[in-house]
């Protein structure tokens, strides 16, 4: 277990370092708590295999190596701004499986979910990004064993009839000082939301 933590860690890290170098028109938010970005990316990281977490660590140091930027090619495919250079049909694979499970937690925990992305490509605004649009842009940046690595791994967790997103989200609720998902759900029904990391 501890190995899997380092290697979450040094994934993380690596993105972080490119995550604050992204060319950006004003200050984000977000690049001012690197310890909420570092929380939320270890949460999706958590159901993926250790086969799949060393592939995208073989990715980012290779991109590393070539001066890639894999954020700033994520977030300029999530605003459309340049074209897709991944077209590999495991992407759209991933994608449906990943959305099907960010539905179910909707419709779960609605008053938790209220203030995530919105789901479909279809509800993108110059003020929001959905989730599918995010997820794709960041897949595309993934190499293609890395992509198939991760099918397999969700492929597993929807043969066993484990929602994925609520594994994730199960991670970061603890990481923010909740019991359950459940027990965020109910603070936020009563409004009472436990301050972000």
């Amino acid at each position: 277990m501890a190995d899997r933590e380092k290697l979450m860690d040094r994934i993380v890290e690596s993105e972080l370092r490119m995550f604050l170098s992204v060319p950006a028109d004003g200050d984000y938010r977000c690049r001012q708590y690197p310890d909420s970005f570092r929380l939320h990316r270890k949460a999706q990281f958590s159901i993926w295999s250790d086969d799949t977490l060393g592939s995208y660590l073989h990715d980012l140091q290779g991109a590393e190596k070539e001066g890639k930027n894999l954020m700033t090619i994520k977030y300029a495919r999530m605003d459309d701004l340049i074209p897709r250079e991944n077209s590999n049909p495991l992407i759209d694979r991933i994608a449906e499986i990943q959305y099907r499970w960010q539905k179910e937690l909707f419709h779960t925990y609605p008053h938790f979910m209220a203030g995530a992305r919105p789901l479909s490509e279809d509800d993108d605004s110059a003020l929001k990004t959905s989730f599918e649009t995010y997820l794709k842009g960041e897949l595309e940046t993934y190499s293609d064993n890395t992509l198939s690595l991760l099918h397999r791994d969700l492929r597993n967790l929807a043969e066993k009839r484990m929602n994925g997103s609520e594994l994730v989200y199960d991670y970061l609720v603890k990481g923010l000082g909740y019991g359950s998902l459940e027990e965020a759900e109910q603070a936020q029904k009563k409004n009472k939301p436990r301050s972000n990391v």
